[in-house]
């Protein structure tokens, strides 16, 4: 049986078997794999096939074909790509022998997401075209979510999935902006992924101006802001341009951090027109105009100074200024305001845009001066000075008389008005001063006074005297006399007024003064058959008053100017009066600061011949009968000070002087003291009234007795307290709600007045009524208790 069938294998070889491992082949795309190729029995080739039939070489693109052993050989697929997908063939041969074995491989595509940019922008009220590119075999299912939540194109109009997956939204609003999921599956696998990204929704820029017009001067070195606010997302950038000129930061113009504002340094009137303020971002740009306005002050650009001679028929003096607004120009001279019109033989202002000239008629020589031109507008003003020069001849004044005596120099004087200046020439009867034989006379000249100085040495020295001026325009000549003076009349009294001691004089100045001013009065008097007695008063005192102590005397007065004295009046004869009491006193009240104070001030007359010794002073309120207790003054006091009177109050005041004859007539005067204020006069500066100090040591203490009276009530009422925690504490007692001794022994409280019923009977503890049941101690009211129909009883 061994030998059949050893004869049989040997006589018929065993056929050749061929395996695949794996029998099967999936691949995604891009993946790599390999399949083993197993053959049964002796075989001398191993051939792989591709799906087409072409046998494949070791080197082919993306195939290998590698044999380890004589029974084995490996087929490796690489990056297998949708193309790679067929039946590969496995072909073992050895003579003629053959044997085969297929594999089939199937590619399919995983998904892939080959295009989900993050962050994807888009433009408020835009339509949204939000990208999802997803790739797979079979084609992905596309679910959209936003925060989280699925997107349901069925319920919202705005949505929609577009078949290449992408999601559409229409008129995307700032509230859609977030993160987007982009979700793709594969039922047939059970694969899913997703892509998240982010969504940015950019609004376009909006600009307004602050200020849409902005006005600037120029010239002075003064800045100009335009401002523009701008909002967006994302924030935009704000330019500004000129004349389609970007501004950039530097000497001319400044900007602050986000462009917003822009500052014009230094401003000309070339920097006015319009300034563009640009907003852009990703979603686009808007602009707004800011117009600048730039005003010049008024500036005097042509104004000369002008000569004229006098009599001319007329003059025009001419000022020209720029400005914006067109300035208005206006002419003064001195304190005159020259206005827009002619008179006749008057200067005439005309003014037109720009230029004003004014002209001056029938010039004369008093034209001659500085005249302003003044231009203004609405933003400033600017004035110059033109100086108009007129050329005239001389023109003499000055004092025609002078008087002095002989020896006593003189002067006088010949005031030149001239233009150009005069040259001045002194003549006395013909003759050209000084002359060789003329010592007693010189001449000063200044440049619009010549001064004549003579010294009389005779007669023939006073008379007329020429002065003559000339100049290129022509000349002028005046006469000027030198008169003697005379000593002056005799004063004429008038009224003479004795008193116990002195005597008022009033007279009358001399009828001539001789040509001199009286200086001085002279007053002599004596006693009948005396020496006189002599005394000099200025001129400037109407009243002469002299002491005499004579019941008799004779007086006369006479004037007298510098060497010269007149002569005497006529003699008086006077009495002077016995010594008597003083005269009343001249009065005079005011109101002092306090309000319902008076200041009383006083004026000594005559005190009869014998010293003050003191004032008496009584006052009253008008509408009462009865006087204040009389004030004694002494005698060098001139005033006194009545303080705390009546408000609003008419007081008569009266003041006497005394002497040892006896006292004078009361001088009278009424005053009305001062309304009462509102507050008290001085409180603010520290007068009677409390200070700060004061008031707040009062508020503590009413606060701190406030505090004690709430303590003693809480103690008497509430048995609580800082009261009741010294007398349980430190005194040991209980405080008057505790029941006392008394109490527990049945007594009964009394008033202080002992003969007085009781206020209320009070029971004991122990004490029960006839229908209360005795309770045992546990059962002793605490704070917690009810209250018994007893212990509510209410107190009297």
């Amino acid at each position: 049986m061994d030998i059949f069938l050893y004869l049989f294998f040997f006589l018929h070889p065993a056929a050749i078997q061929v395996q695949i491992t794996p029998a099967q082949g999936e691949i995604s795309v891009g993946e790599s794999k390999f399949f083993l190729c197993e053959v049964t029995g002796e075989v001398k080739d191993i051939d792989w096939y591709t799906p087409s039939g072409e046998k494949i070489l070791h080197s082919m693109q993306d195939l290998s074909v590698s044999r380890s052993d004589e029974v084995t050989s490996t087929l490796t697929i690489y990056h297998a790509n949708v193309d790679s997908a067929g039946i590969y063939k496995c072909v073992a041969r050895d003579g003629e022998k053959e044997a085969q074995a297929t594999v089939q491989v199937k590619i399919f595509q995983k998904i892939t997401f080959q295009s989900a940019p993050s962050p994807q922008e888009f433009t408020e009220g835009d339509t949204a075209d939000i990208v999802c590119n997803v790739v797979s075999s079979p084609p992905p299912t596309i679910i959209w979510k936003h925060k989280g939540s699925k997107i349901q194109a069925s319920k919202d109009v705005r949505y929609k999935i577009m078949a290449n997956g992408h999601l559409q939204i229409r008129g995307i609003k700032k509230t859609d902006e977030g993160m987007y999921t982009c979700e793709a599956r594969v039922m047939a696998r059970g694969e899913i992924d997703f892509k998240t990204m982010k969504v940015v929704v950019n609004v376009l820029p909006t600009i307004r101006a602050r200020q849409f017009e902005v006005n600037a001067t120029a010239d002075i070195g003064s800045s100009a802001l335009l401002a523009c606010d701008a909002d967006g997302f994302p924030d935009p950038i704000v330019t500004w341009t000129h004349n389609n000129v970007v501004l950039e930061e530097g000497d001319k113009y400044s900007l602050n951090e986000d462009g917003s504002e822009l500052i014009i340094k230094d401003v000309m009137k070339v920097d006015e027109g319009d300034y563009t303020c640009i907003a852009k971002n990703k979603a686009g740009e808007k602009s707004q105009e800011v117009s600048l306005n730039v005003f010049v002050q008024p500036k005097i650009t042509y104004l000369n100074n002008k000569t004229a001679i006098e009599f001319d028929e007329e003059v025009i003096l001419t000022c020209e200024a720029s400005g914006d607004p067109t300035p208005t120009i206006s002419w003064s001279s001195e304190s005159k305001i020259f206005t827009e019109g002619e008179t006749f033989n008057k200067p005439v202002a005309v003014f037109h845009a720009r230029v004003s000239s004014l002209t001056l008629k029938n010039v004369q020589f008093t034209y001659a001066g500085q005249y302003l031109c003044i231009a203004s507008n609405s933003i400033g003003q600017d004035s110059q000075s033109v100086y108009l020069e007129v050329r005239y001849s001389p023109k003499i004044q000055g004092v025609v008389a002078s008087y002095t005596w002989e020896k006593n120099p003189a002067n006088l004087s010949c005031e030149v008005d001239a233009h150009p200046e005069a040259s001045v020439v002194w003549f006395k009867d013909g003759s050209h001063l000084p002359s060789a034989n003329t010592t007693n006379v010189k001449i000063y000249n200044m440049p619009t006074v010549s001064y004549l100085e003579i010294t009389p040495e005779s007669q023939i020295d006073f008379g007329n005297y020429n002065c003559t001026a000339t100049n290129d325009l022509g000349s002028e000549s005046k006469e000027f006399i030198l008169i003697q003076a005379d000593v002056p009349s005799a004063p004429d009294i008038q009224q003479v007024e004795p008193f116990s001691s002195t005597a008022m004089v009033e007279f009358k100045e001399p009828d001539s003064t001789g040509g001199v001013p009286v200086l001085k009065y002279k007053v002599e008097w004596r006693f009948p058959g005396e020496e006189w007695a002599r005394k000099e008063y200025s001129k400037d005192d109407g009243e002469l008053c002299s002491n005499i102590f004579y019941l008799g005397f004779t007086f006369s007065v006479s004037a007298g100017s510098s060497r010269l004295k007149g002569c005497l009046s006529c003699k008086h004869i006077h009495k002077t009066e016995h010594m008597r009491e003083p005269s009343a006193p001249k009065l005079e009240a005011n109101v002092a600061d306090e309000g319902n104070s008076l200041r009383v001030t006083w004026i000594k007359q005559d005190d009869g011949g014998l010293p003050i010794i003191h004032y008496l002073v009584k006052y009253k309120a008008k509408h009462v009968p009865e006087w204040k207790p009389e004030i004694r003054v002494p005698s060098l006091s001139e005033h006194t000070t009545l303080n705390g009177l009546a408000w609003n109050t008419e007081y008569e005041v009266h003041v006497v002087a005394e002497n040892q004859q006896g006292r004078s007539e009361p001088g009278i005067v009424s005053i009305k003291t001062a309304a009462q204020p509102t507050a008290i006069p001085g409180s603010a500066h520290g007068g009677s009234g409390l200070g700060t100090g004061a008031i707040v040591g009062i508020l503590i203490v009413v606060f701190f007795l406030l505090l004690v009276g709430v303590d003693v009530t809480c103690y008497f009422l509430n048995k609580c307290g800082l009261l009741m925690c010294i007398a349980v504490n430190v005194c040991g007692k209980a405080g008057p709600g505790a029941k006392s001794k008394d109490i527990e022994e049945g007594k009964a409280a009394f008033t202080k007045d002992e003969s007085k019923e009781p206020i209320v009977e009070v029971r004991t503890e122990e004490e029960h009524s006839p229908n209360q049941e005795v309770k045992t101690p546990s059962s002793e009211p605490n704070e917690t208790t009810p209250l018994t129909e007893i212990s509510r009883r209410p107190r009297l």
